[in-house]
């Protein structure tokens, strides 16, 4: 009996452990003013170093829909940002826990501002990041600290929570210059990000 109960005990233990472990390891994604990011709320994307571009945008890459995450050249007017953790309960984005994001506002092609991973760039094989809710696995992304700097991020792709056993092509975002615009895509160099807490305003995004 007292084996039992030992036994028991121990494996409780492990368990409360696992769990521990499991919470560490997905640490709140943190703003630049050291609050987690919640669900909900808006921010905006910014390039921890300057000179790495301005805020996230929509871009018009071509003048025809859909429009593409990208950023502007300069470091005013980005588009902020609403998170969707994966998990329904889930109110705070955790590193390495997948979630969907979209741009405030609406655009001129009537369609959601969700990102998704889109089609691949001929040149540079590398993936676009595009906009449109496919309520599938290219919507869905996830955070990771970048090199273990404070607050600094990388956006990724790898939607595991959705299919453990997928084998998926994971990959980090980056920027990719195709006729004087910024566009984000995977397959590349990442881009250490920060994520600012914007005014609480109405936001419309229309692009022309």
């Amino acid at each position: 009996m007292k084996n039992l109960i030992f036994s028991l005990s121990c494996i409780w233990l492990v368990i409360a452990m696992a769990a521990t472990a499991q919470e560490e390891s997905n640490s709140p994604v943190l703003d630049t003013s050291g609050q987690p990011l919640q669900r909900g709320v808006e921010y905006y994307i910014k390039p921890a170093a300057t000179e790495m571009g301005g805020p996230f945008t929509l871009i018009d890459r071509n003048g025809f829909c859909p429009f593409y995450v990208g950023q502007r050249n300069v470091s005013v007017d980005g588009i902020p940002v609403s998170f969707s953790p994966f998990e329904e309960e889930e109110s705070t984005v955790r590193e390495g826990k997948n979630f969907k994001v979209a741009f405030s506002g609406a655009t001129t092609c009537v369609q959601s501002t969700t990102w998704k991973v889109g089609e691949t760039e001929p040149r540079t094989q590398r993936r676009l990041i595009a906009t449109g809710d496919n309520a599938g696995y290219i919507n869905y992304f996830y955070i990771n600290k970048y090199e273990e700097f404070e607050n600094i991020y990388s956006i990724q792709w790898c939607p595991t929570e959705l299919c453990p056993t997928c084998k998926f092509i994971c990959g980090a975002f980056g920027s990719l210059f195709e006729n004087g615009k910024r566009l984000a895509a995977l397959d590349g160099s990442a881009l250490g990000v920060v994520f600012e807490r914007a005014e609480v305003l109405p936001w419309i995004a229309l692009i022309i």
